[in-house]
C-alpha cells in the first residue's frame, strides 16, 4: 500500500487516477482549489479505506505547504506524488496576443504560471523533502501537455507552463535520483473530461477527433493507466522521461 497526493483530483484526469491507484490498493490523497463537491464525489467512488480530502491553492506558495503537510498528516506519510492541478485553458483564459489587453494578457500569464509551474514546483520541493529525510525513495509524476510540443496560439501562458513543467520535471528526475526517486511527466493531447463535453459534442467535436488517426479523443482513463505504471517501481528506469499520450496526433522529431 502506498500513500498518494494527487493534485487537482476533484474531475477529470486527475478523478482517473486517483480512482486507479485506489483500485490498486494505495491510499490516496484528492486535493482540489474550490471544487469540493466535486473533490467529495471523487473521495465518494474510491474504493478502500484511509483516503483524504485536501483542499488549497496551489497558487499561494503557503498553501502548497499546508497541502503536503496535510496529506503526510492525513495518510500517514506520501510515496508517490501527482503534480495534475493546473490553471486550464477555457473559454475565461483565452489570450491570443493579438486579442487581449495588456492587463488580461498579465493575469492570465500570472495565474498559469503561478498554478501549473510554480505551485508544481512548491508541491515537489516540499514531497520531495519528506521522501528525502525519510529515505524510502518514492515517485513523481508531472501531468504536462502536448500543447508543450505542438503550441497553444490562444493560450500561450499555457503551453509554456506546461514545457517548463515538463523540465523541471528533468531536472528533478537527476537531482532526486541519488535519493532513489523516480521523476516522470507525461503529455496528454485533447483529453475528454466533463470540462470538454460541450467542445466534442458542438461543432468543433469532428475537427477535434481527427487530430488523431485513430479518429477519436483520448480518455481520462488512458492517461490514469500511464501515470500508474510510471509510478511504479518497475518503472523506475523510465526517470526523466515525457510520455506523448496523443494517439499520434502530434509527433515530435
Amino acid at each position: 500500500m502506498r500513500r498518494v497526493l494527487v493534485t487537482g483530483a476533484s474531475r477529470g484526469i486527475g478523478r482517473a487516477v486517483a480512482l486507479a491507484f485506489a483500485a490498486h490498493g494505495d491510499r490516496v490523497g484528492v486535493h482540489y482549489a474550490v471544487d469540493r463537491a466535486d473533490a467529495e464525489e471523487t473521495l465518494r467512488r474510491l474504493p478502500g479505506s484511509g483516503h483524504a480530502l485536501l483542499a488549497g491553492d496551489l497558487g499561494d506558495p503557503r498553501a502548497a505547504r499546508d497541502v503536503v503537510d496535510d496529506a503526510v498528516r492525513g495518510l500517514g506519510g506520501i510515496d508517490v506524488l501527482v503534480n495534475n492541478a493546473a490553471a486550464a485553458p477555457s473559454h475565461d483564459t483565452r489570450h491570443r496576443v493579438t486579442d487581449v489587453s495588456y492587463e488580461d494578457w498579465q493575469r492570465n500569464w500570472r495565474r498559469m504560471v503561478d498554478v501549473n509551474l510554480l505551485g508544481a514546483a512548491n508541491v515537489t520541493y516540499c514531497v520531495a523533502r519528506h521522501l528525502v529525510d525519510r529515505a524510502g525513495g518514492g515517485s513523481i509524476v508531472n501531468i504536462g501537455s502536448r500543447g508543450a510540443f505542438r503550441g497553444e496560439p490562444d493560450f500561450p501562458a499555457y503551453g509554456a507552463s506546461k514545457a517548463a513543467l515538463h523540465a523541471f520535471g528533468q531536472s528533478m528526475a537527476v537531482a532526486l535520483a541519488p535519493h532513489g526517486i523516480a521523476v516522470t511527466s507525461v503529455a496528454p493531447g485533447f483529453v475528454a473530461t466533463e470540462r470538454q463535453a460541450p467542445r466534442l459534442a458542438g461543432q468543433d467535436g469532428e475537427a477535434l477527433r481527427g487530430q488523431s488517426p485513430f479518429g477519436r479523443v483520448g480518455t481520462p482513463e488512458e492517461v490514469a493507466a500511464a501515470v500508474l505504471f510510471l509510478a511504479s517501481p518497475e518503472a523506475t528506469w523510465s526517470s526523466g522521461t515525457v510520455l506523448d499520450l496523443n494517439g499520434a496526433s502530434h509527433l515530435r522529431t
